[in-house]
């Protein structure tokens, strides 16, 4: 196994010295890296980036602050605040004010906590019926960061907007206070840098009767391709591999749910061996993405991805619409020009791969799909769908919405005439 070596805001120079960075990308990253978690490994330096391609190549882009990930006004104030020596307090209180802007807890998740014989369940979101998300404390951080992530608050000073459940019997009494949840969604950060033993203590009690209504663990993680060493070449990477089997054999279904966003990240001998040894347990890997711009914004792109993914023995899952936090402006792409991607990336695969659903929008009343454009009444209009809803009578609803080339999100889009909201807000006022 590579020595692993992580880089940050603190260390990243060293990077700096062997990669040939320009003076504005060093720049960038003291800058953006303040407000944005910063945070990469040896294996995605050595493994991933192409160093020739640089600032344009997608790995690059993908774990390494650039600026315009901020906006304009906001980089000059930090650059001029450390520019001119400021004091930590002077700067830490501009970063927060900055950070508090950019919506750091996205589609309403503030209210997916869920109370519990009157007590607020501050490590658990339960937004949807059939499935409970549960953040331990040991998961908040990952291998390396991704400069498009939707839950960088884990990650920076704002212990305030953290999911952190620290007290896991509370967890397990309200599962077991909910016969209709049959998934539980293990998240973070990324679950898989904690040790094994603390994973098992965490699993093991749902594979008892008491929780038959648990029928899926979901992992959701970037370990298989920021350190798939973490299923191969650890200390206690067999006995993660027996926690895997052990899951399965209890007749539960054990679903590692990766992030993928490039072709490239299943390029490599050592994402290779991890999904073999992931698969030989039993255990499912589904993958997902946003659509990003500067990353993976063309169909071809999506159609290696996918067909990559399938011969691996992957399952594609979800094509996402990036989210309205953080880096979203640089990252964004046009809902019109999304739905054209997925379609052509979707035509251009077989039926086996055909599994991904997408673009979706995680949304606040749900995960709702672009179908496609359209004509209402002689007018070009989007078709949309949920996927997921915090009712779940709005699953499988086709709505329409006006057609706007420039919308990238959900608040972008309005009714069609004849119409003040969308059925969905009108329901919610009920």
């Amino acid at each position: 196994m590579d020595n692993f070596k992580a880089y940050n805001l603190y260390n990243y120079k060293n990077i700096a010295e062997v990669a040939s960075l320009s003076n504005e990308m060093i720049e960038a990253i003291e800058v953006v890296g303040r407000v944005l978690p910063f945070k990469t490994n040896s294996y995605v330096i050595e493994n991933l980036i192409d160093w020739s391609n640089i600032p344009n190549d997608p790995m690059f882009t993908l774990t390494f602050p650039r600026k315009e990930m901020l906006a304009a006004s906001d980089y000059n104030k930090i650059k001029s605040l450390l520019d001119s020596q400021a004091s930590k307090s002077e700067i830490d209180n501009a970063v927060k004010e900055i950070r508090l802007t950019l919506n750091p807890n996205p589609a309403g998740q503030a209210y997916n906590i869920p109370i519990f014989n009157g007590q607020k369940l501050d490590g658990v979101q339960h937004k949807y019926r059939e499935t409970v998300l549960f953040f331990p404390p040991q998961g908040q951080g990952c291998h390396a960061y991704c400069t498009f992530c939707f839950r960088w608050p884990q990650f920076a000073k704002l212990d305030d907007l953290r999911f952190e459940m620290k007290r896991t019997e509370l967890l397990y009494d309200y599962l077991e206070s909910q016969p209709l949840v049959t998934d539980l969604l293990i998240t973070g950060g990324d679950p898989l840098i904690m040790p094994t033993k603390q994973l098992i203590a965490y699993i093991e009690p749902l594979l008892t009767d008491k929780f038959n209504h648990i029928r899926t663990i979901r992992i959701g993680t970037r370990a298989l391709t920021y350190h798939p060493y973490r299923f191969t070449d650890e200390k206690d990477s067999e006995e993660l591999m027996q926690l895997f089997r052990r899951v399965v054999e209890s007749g539960r279904n054990l679903a590692i749910q990766v992030q993928i966003n490039h072709p490239v990240e299943l390029s490599t001998p050592q994402a290779e061996r991890a999904i073999k040894a992931i698969l030989a347990t039993g255990a499912q890997i589904r993958s997902q993405s946003p659509l990003l711009n500067h990353i993976n914004a063309d169909a071809t792109i999506w159609t290696a991805m996918w067909r990559r993914q399938a011969d691996l023995g992957i399952i594609p899952y979800y094509m996402f619409v990036v989210r309205d936090t953080g880096s979203k402006s640089f990252f964004e792409v046009p809902l019109e020009k999304g739905a054209n991607i997925y379609r052509d990336a979707y035509s251009s695969i077989s039926g086996i791969c055909r599994t991904v659903r997408g673009p979706s929008m995680s949304s606040d009343p749900g995960k709702i799909e672009i179908v496609g454009i359209t004509e209402v009444a002689g007018k070009k209009a989007f078709v949309l769908r949920f996927l997921q809803g915090r009712n779940p009578d709005w699953v499988g609803r086709p709505f329409f919405a006006k057609y706007d080339p420039k919308a990238t999100w959900l608040d972008d889009l309005r009714p069609l005439e004849g119409e003040d909201k969308f059925f969905f807000e009108q329901d919610d006022e009920l």
